[in-house]
C-alpha cells in the first residue's frame, strides 16, 4: 500500500528513459509505467536559467496529450547544468565531455531540474536548484572517468552517483537527488498535496 492513496485512481506514467529517474520514482513505492516519446529538446533562444528545464518539462508533457485520459497522471522532467551563464547539456562526444568537465573542475555550478505533473484537469510545474562544488580534477582523472563511465547521456557530462561524484564533489547545497535528475522529495510533496 502506498502512502499516496490520493493517487490511487490514476495510472501514473513517467515519461523518461533515464534509469536514475525511474529508480528514484520507484523509491516512493508507486506503481507507474514508463513511456518514452521522441521529443526534441530545443528551446527558444531568449530563455535562460530555470526557465529552460521548466519549458522543456512542459514541452515534453504537451507531446503526450493525445494519450491522456481522465485517469492518467503524467510526470515529465528535464535537468540542465547551468554554469557561468551557459547551459551544459548532454555532450556530443568525448572531446565535448572533456571540455565540460574541465569547465566544471574547481568551480561551483547549478543543477536545475524542471518537473511537470499533468492530468487532463490540472498541471503543476516547478523547479529545484542544487549547487555543486567540484574539486580540481586532473586530466588523468577526467580521462579515466570518460573512458570507464562514458557519461554521454548526462547533462554536464557527469553522473553524481558515479566515480566522478565520489572523488570530485566537495559539497552540494540542496537536493542530492536533484543532481541525479529528479528532486524526489519535492516531487513527493507535490504528489501528496495533489487534488483536482
Amino acid at each position: 500500500m502506498s502512502v499516496l492513496q490520493n493517487l490511487d485512481k490514476y495510472k501514473i506514467i513517467l515519461a523518461s528513459q533515464s534509469p536514475r529517474r525511474q529508480e528514484l520514482l520507484r523509491g516512493l513505492n508507486l506503481n507507474f509505467e514508463v513511456m518514452v516519446l521522441d521529443v526534441d529538446e530545443d528551446y527558444p533562444a531568449g530563455i535562460v536559467g530555470v526557465d529552460i528545464p521548466m519549458y522543456l518539462a512542459k514541452k515534453k508533457a504537451n507531446a503526450y496529450q493525445e494519450i491522456m485520459n481522465e485517469s492518467t497522471m503524467l510526470i515529465t522532467a528535464d535537468t540542465i547544468v547551468w554554469h557561468e551563464g551557459k547551459v551544459l547539456g548532454k555532450p556530443t562526444d568525448k572531446h565535448d565531455a572533456r571540455r565540460m568537465l574541465k569547465m566544471l573542475s574547481g568551480k561551483t555550478h547549478q543543477v536545475i531540474t524542471g518537473v511537470c505533473i499533468s492530468t487532463l484537469k490540472r498541471r503543476k510545474v516547478f523547479h529545484v536548484i542544487s549547487e555543486v562544488r567540484f574539486s580540481k580534477l586532473s586530466d588523468s582523472e577526467i580521462d579515466y572517468y570518460l573512458e570507464n563511465y562514458k557519461p554521454y547521456d548526462k547533462a554536464g557530462s557527469y553522473g553524481v552517483q558515479e566515480w566522478i561524484g565520489l572523488v570530485g564533489v566537495e559539497h552540494i547545497t540542496g537536493s542530492y537527488f536533484n543532481v541525479m535528475g529528479l528532486p524526489i522529495q519535492r516531487l513527493y510533496t507535490e504528489l501528496k498535496r495533489w487534488k483536482e
